[in-house]
C-alpha cells in the first residue's frame, strides 16, 4: 500500500460505521466491472437457483478443514 493509500486509509477507519460503508459504496462503484466468462456466469446461475430453492447442502469451514486435514494429514 502507498503512502498516500494508507493514509486515506487511516482516516477512513476514523469515520463511523455509516460513513465508512457509504465510503465502500462509492469506492466500489467507482471501479469497473470484472469480466467473467460465460461458462463462469452460467456456473454462478446454477449455484444461486440452488441455494434459493433450498436444495444447496452447506458445510461450516472448520468442520471441512478438520475433515481434509484428518483426509490428507
Amino acid at each position: 500500500m502507498t503512502t498516500a493509500a494508507k493514509k486515506v486509509f487511516d482516516e477512513a477507519l476514523a469515520l463511523s460505521n455509516t460513513e465508512r460503508e457509504e465510503l465502500v459504496e462509492v469506492l466500489s462503484q467507482s471501479l469497473q466491472p470484472i469480466g467473467i466468462s460465460a461458462e463462469w456466469k452460467a456456473e454462478l446461475g446454477r449455484r444461486i437457483e440452488k441455494i434459493e430453492s433450498g436444495r444447496a447442502v452447506f458445510h461450516d469451514a472448520e468442520s471441512h478443514a478438520r475433515a481434509l486435514r484428518a483426509k490428507f494429514g
